[in-house]
């Protein structure tokens, strides 16, 4: 299916630094003493970086946590209709379709929409529950909780940018990419690590370079919530003027804030693989 984190966000602790897959064992060094002082200093680098790992993915789950707990800004009803003025204004209405899941009809919807082999059932119980909604461009759909329909509001601005043209395809689909980064750095550091013992620009920069790697997707999330809340402005000018935006800045901006975590914990991942690689 299409895209990892338009089905599954940050927020629902798809993250890249929950673990540390890499051994911070000390070692011993066989040669000189400022060798194990430089051994000494690695492993206890590798340590904070991993507490600062840990740290970030409890800052994650509290945003994550706060999402799921921040109220509705308008009513269903409401949302619907900048659902459907999205699609309109967008000329996508014939061509996304939207839903809105609980546990009665998850297994309907997850039948309705089954397609070469392709069911989404078992992605649509955490939607059912209330925990998650997604926008998935192979089958041009995009779902949310009926006990919290405002999140339709991004995953449509996921859609639009998916017909959006090239650029904003690459910056929707990147995310894909990104987990794979710390090991290419390790690898292209390999391969350009310099003779003397100077760090090489990978080694020097590997927190930024994996940071980077994310940015498309911190960037493409923001879109998509901007869409949202800029629909939503129109109604409310248009519609409803008793509508309050903020909750859903707020709600949009816990959401965010996941994103931009996640791309800090990969760029920690990238330091973490590229130190421990050296190490060796």
């Amino acid at each position: 299916m299409e895209g990892i984190t338009n089905r599954y966000p940050n927020f629902q602790q798809r993250t890249y630094y929950t673990q540390n897959p890499y051994d911070n064992t000390y070692r011993r060094a066989n040669s000189e003493s400022s060798d194990d002082l430089k051994e000494v200093k690695a492993v206890a680098g590798a340590g904070i970086l991993q507490g600062i790992a840990l740290l970030l993915s409890k800052a994650s789950d509290w945003c994550g946590k706060k999402l799921m707990q921040g109220e509705e800004f308008t009513t269903a009803e409401n949302v619907e209709k900048i659902a459907s003025k999205m699609l309109t204004d967008n000329k996508l209405e014939k061509k996304v379709a939207v839903e809105f899941i609980n546990e009665s009809n998850a297994g309907a919807v997850a039948a309705k929409y089954r397609k070469n082999g392709l069911d989404i059932l078992g992605e649509l119980g955490p939607v059912a529950r209330g925990e998650n909604a997604f926008y998935t461009d192979q089958l041009k759909l995009a779902v949310a909780p009926k006990s919290k329909p405002s999140l339709i509001l991004h995953e449509l601005g996921h859609a639009i940018t998916a017909h959006k043209g090239k650029f904003m395809k690459f910056l929707q689909k990147s995310r894909m990419y990104a987990a794979s980064i710390p090991s290419a750095l390790v690898f292209f550091n390999n391969t350009t690590q310099k003779p003397d013992g100077e760090r090489s620009f990978i080694e020097k920069h590997a927190f930024k370079l994996g940071f980077l790697a994310f940015l498309p997707t911190i960037i493409e999330e923001g879109i998509a919530s901007l869409r949202g809340i800029n629909a939503a402005r129109q109604i409310k000018k248009t519609v409803d003027r008793s509508i309050n935006l903020k909750p859903l800045r707020w709600n949009y901006a816990f959401a965010w804030m996941t994103y931009v975590i996640a791309g800090l914990g990969l760029g920690i991942a990238a330091k973490q693989s590229v130190m421990t690689d050296g190490r060796k």
